[in-house]
């Protein structure tokens, strides 16, 4: 599926080739994202989820094929630049033991200083901003490994939002935390777009999920997109079935109207 050609893109793929240790994962990709939306990538296991978003991100080098942000080739662009424009918050981050909620906040705003401009007035208020946001006043001057795993990656969002670009690209943001602070997480993601208007990308292994808080679904099977669109579009039990090879029923979700998939158990 092609974006109408009305829509803003942010990101695009062109020809975009992407390998680790010479294993092709993504084989000539195009693509575009939304401006402005809250994207999400599902499919399988090792379909490319991951290894596109990274590529996106310029933490994996192409093999062939460019990605632009915002019209500009990011293989070309500053490294300080890309960091200004776009945020990436990869899957499990790790921080130095002891380090506070502020201190790792305040690692956001590093693509700003140079040695003429040290630490700012700019720099404490977007760094206050941030931790307001996402609502860790409380525990700004607590250590990261003190705090329980929605309150961490609500912490790593807070620096990503220091850094203040328009675009964030997030890994799999709800790994390992319960449903309660999955919802959390996604909750701040769903109001980081809707109220500041940040075009928001992101990997979700739970495809109602990646229904309920997204505009825009791209299911991936093999390295290849399968299907684009809005959820209510894409998300089909043909679908589910080509990209998960799971057979399931679609029903409407009950609180978000949007697709609910329901497995069907071989077993049962």
């Amino acid at each position: 599926m092609i974006l109408d050609t009305a829509t803003q893109v942010t990101l695009t793929t062109r020809k975009l080739t992407l390998a680790y240790d010479g294993n092709v994962v993504i084989q000539g990709l195009d693509l575009a994202i939304p401006h402005g939306q809250m994207t999400t990538l599902v499919g399988p296991n090792g379909c490319g989820k991951s290894t596109l978003l990274r590529g996106m991100a310029r933490l994996l080098k192409p093999k062939g094929g460019t990605v632009y942000l915002d019209g500009d080739a990011i293989a070309h662009l500053p490294t300080k630049e890309l960091a200004k424009r776009l945020g990436i918050l990869p899957q499990s981050p790790a921080a130095p033991e002891g380090l506070t909620v502020r201190e790792l906040v305040a690692q956001g705003r590093y693509p700003h200083q140079n040695w003429l401009q040290q630490w700012s007035r700019q720099d404490e208020l977007q760094v206050e901003a941030a931790i307001a946001t996402t609502h860790l006043h409380d525990f700004a001057n607590r250590p990261l490994d003190t705090l329980s795993g929605g309150q961490r990656q609500r912490a790593w969002i807070a620096m990503a939002l220091a850094q203040d670009t328009e675009t964030l690209l997030l890994d799999e943001p709800t790994t390992y935390l319960d449903l309660a602070h999955q919802i959390e997480v996604l909750d701040l993601l769903y109001h980081l777009n809707r109220d500041a208007g940040r075009t928001i990308v992101m990997v979700l292994h739970d495809v109602n999920m990646a229904c309920r808080y997204s505009h825009h679904l791209i299911a991936l099977r093999d390295g290849a997109v399968i299907a684009q669109g809005h959820p209510s579009d894409v998300v089909t039990e043909a679908l589910v079935k080509q990209v998960f090879d799971l057979d399931s029923r679609i029903i409407a979700d009950p609180v978000s109207n949007t697709p609910l998939c329901i497995p069907v158990s071989q077993s049962l």
